[in-house]
């Protein structure tokens, strides 16, 4: 859960403003306003709304969620997690990863395009990172092609980050769902493979900052980097309301998991939302 991907979108409302001539001044009833006619109008804009969020498949919601303070890290932080979810018509989903198009499908076959972007890391996020400096933040392109099998889909995405680590990430995987009355499960497994420039802004230490932060100089390449299992429950309170819980299990690899920024191969994580869909 280290990558936080959110994209917003804005609508501009424009009022029209209608001049009254003379003619309609002199117009008793034009000098007294109705005032059900303003009620009336918002009514109506509220129930143009709450049909378009219907449409849209919108979901409003937020919980908590505890996380490694950084990738590797022994120590946990719990933060806030608000979130939207929608899906505009067939091709179009916004979630709290960014937003994914559906640029061609083929039977149960499927290639998409995400634009999100990549939080970065703070070395005053922990202790263990003083003197490796800041990573910054970057925005992210990628694609994923994907096949669902019946209740399963199987996944490989490609993922560039724009800026900050300027790094290459790769994974494959499988999701797995199954729904029994209110309930929904799910469950998910991913492998990730990130290059050379990932790995050495995340894993990696120089010269100088091996001078700066006590920590052994560290050379590191391309690779996989990381195995996560994901499992979920999603309970259906009502028509509306739902209340979601996410358990996620990481594991670090190979010379990732040497690296000396790395304080815990281990990587355990968990969220508590609570939504409301349209």
């Amino acid at each position: 859960m280290r990558h936080g991907r959110v994209a917003f979108f804005g609508l501009r409302s424009i009022v029209p403003f209608v001049l009254i001539g003379p003619a309609l001044a002199a117009d008793p009833s034009s000098e007294t306003p109705n005032a059900a006619e303003p009620v009336a109008a918002s009514v109506d804009r509220l129930a143009f709304v709450g049909q378009k969020l219907s449409e849209w498949k919108v979901v409003l919601g937020g919980g908590a969620m505890m996380v490694p303070k950084y990738e590797g890290s022994d120590e946990f932080d719990i933060q806030p997690v608000p979130f939207v979810t929608a899906t505009f018509g067939e091709h179009v989903k916004v979630d709290p990863r960014g937003v994914s198009v559906n640029v061609y499908s083929f039977g149960n076959l499927n290639l998409s395009a995400q634009l999100g972007y990549d939080t970065g890391r703070k070395q005053k996020d922990s202790d263990h990172l003083r003197g490796l400096g800041d990573i910054d933040a970057g925005g992210v392109v990628g694609g994923t092609l994907a096949y669902e099998l019946g209740p399963a889909e199987f996944y490989a995405s490609l993922s560039r980050i724009v800026g900050g680590s300027d790094g290459l990430e790769a994974k494959i995987g499988f999701d797995l769902a199954h729904q029994i009355d209110q309930f929904r499960f799910s469950v998910g497994a991913s492998a990730t493979w990130a290059d050379e420039n990932y790995m050495e802004s995340y894993f990696g230490v120089t010269a100088a900052q091996s001078a700066a932060s006590g920590l052994k100089q560290y050379d590191i390449g391309a690779g996989f980097k990381r195995v996560d299992l994901d499992l979920a429950v999603t309970y259906m309170a009502s028509e509306h309301w739902l209340v979601r819980g996410q358990v996620g299990i990481g594991y670090l690899l190979g010379d990732a998991a040497d690296s000396p920024v790395v304080q815990e191969a281990f990587q355990p994580s968990g969220m508590l939302t609570l939504g409301y869909r349209f």
